[in-house]
């Protein structure tokens, strides 16, 4: 997806990312800004994320460099990621921490029509994680190898696809 992250063509990832894609029925310009300003609204914070009940606000800093973190009910923060590529409203790269070694999430955001987006995510990365770590139960059980995660996304990107149709964007 970036050119960063390229790897030349005669290396092949043992562990191939999770890609996945969503039509939003919203334009990318607001489904981006449901996606990096609204994630507390809905993100579904059970099971996906580390405080489940607890976590009172999800902040995702905009900019490259910036964190993302959830913040419980007593204060304490809780960091998710940290933004690679900032790149509104066409997309951002993130690492992303929940696995134990840091992975990395990127999404891009396309325009189709005026009221529709491609949503694209690719999580990479797991080529770097140990075999407990890949098989790990994260929000969900079994892991990367078990497709926990690859469920998890779809989860995830549902309920975005849901949120940014059902919210009007700001004028």
């Amino acid at each position: 997806m970036s050119s960063a992250e390229a790897v030349p063509d005669n290396v092949r990832s043992l562990r191939p990312p999770i890609r996945q894609s969503t039509l939003v029925r919203s334009g990318a310009e607001h489904t981006f800004a449901v996606f990096t300003g609204r994630l507390a609204d809905w993100w579904p914070l059970v099971p996906f994320s580390v405080g489940r009940e607890r976590v009172r606000e999800v902040t995702l800093e905009p900019r490259a460099g910036g964190r993302v973190y959830e913040t419980w009910d007593d204060g304490t923060t809780h960091e998710w990621g940290q933004i690679l590529e900032w790149q509104p409203p066409s997309g951002l790269t993130m690492t992303w921490n929940a696995t134990g070694t840091p992975t990395c999430v990127e999404l891009r955001f396309t325009a189709l029509a005026a009221r529709l987006t491609e949503v694209q995510l690719e999580h990479r990365g797991w080529d770097a994680l140990t075999d407990r770590e890949l098989g790990e139960d994260c929000a969900l059980p079994g892991g990367y190898l078990g497709g926990s995660f690859a469920q998890g996304w779809a989860t995830i990107l549902g309920r975005l696809q849901d949120a940014a149709a059902t919210t009007e964007p700001a004028e």
